[in-house]
């Protein structure tokens, strides 16, 4: 999802009320709203596959945090972003119905015009939130999940087909091949391959 510049500063309050009204999903950074263009096949695949697994652990375990993807605000300070998929557990997390302050969990799915954001500007804003626990970044064109934990410094551990990740926060366990399913990568079309094959 490619970023555009906006002309000019908003308020938070003129933000807010574009986004509900609008046919295009914006980001606000520093007051400058920025438009969101469409996403991949893989994108939308990866998104969609990671937050079934999530409702499904979720409510598996009746913990009361409930996954949103892609079309769910996060608000950092005077930001608002829209993350790929995140989970929210505070159940005082109610301030607005379009935007979310608390979540545990944040997903980005890197694609070649959000990469450098997503691995800069977006992991400091998100790893500001004192409820945050763990930040996602999974690659669309190769099997590659980085995963940063404030339990560890928010340093990176990294996973592959055959992995299964397990999410501390909300005790939820998915493996990578369940992210990928229906995904078509080179990782992923030789890792269906081999299994063939033995």
């Amino acid at each position: 999802m490619r970023l555009n510049t906006a002309e000019s500063r908003l308020s938070e309050a003129d933000y807010l009320e574009g986004e509900r009204d609008g046919q295009l999903r914006h980001e606000l950074i520093d007051g400058v709203a920025y438009a969101m263009t469409g996403a991949s096949d893989k994108h939308n695949k990866i998104a969609v596959n990671l937050t079934f697994q999530l409702m499904a652990a979720l409510r598996k375990k009746g913990s009361g945090c409930f996954p949103y993807s892609m079309d769910m605000k996060v608000k950092v300070q005077n930001d608002f972003y829209y993350p790929d998929v995140m989970v929210v557990c505070d159940r005082q997390d109610h301030e607005s119905d379009y935007y979310k302050t608390h979540p545990v969990v944040i997903v980005e799915v890197l694609s070649p015009g959000t990469r450098r954001i997503d691995k800069t500007l977006k992991r400091q804003a998100y790893q500001s939130l004192e409820s945050l626990q763990e930040y996602v970044l999974v690659e669309q064109d190769k099997a590659e999940i980085e995963v940063f934990t404030r339990q560890s410094g928010w340093q990176a551990a990294y996973y592959y087909l055959g992995d299964t990740i397990h999410f501390e926060s909300i005790d939820a366990s998915i493996s990578v091949e369940d992210i990928y399913y229906q995904v078509d990568n080179d990782d992923v079309l030789a890792f269906i391959q081999q299994k063939q094959q033995s």
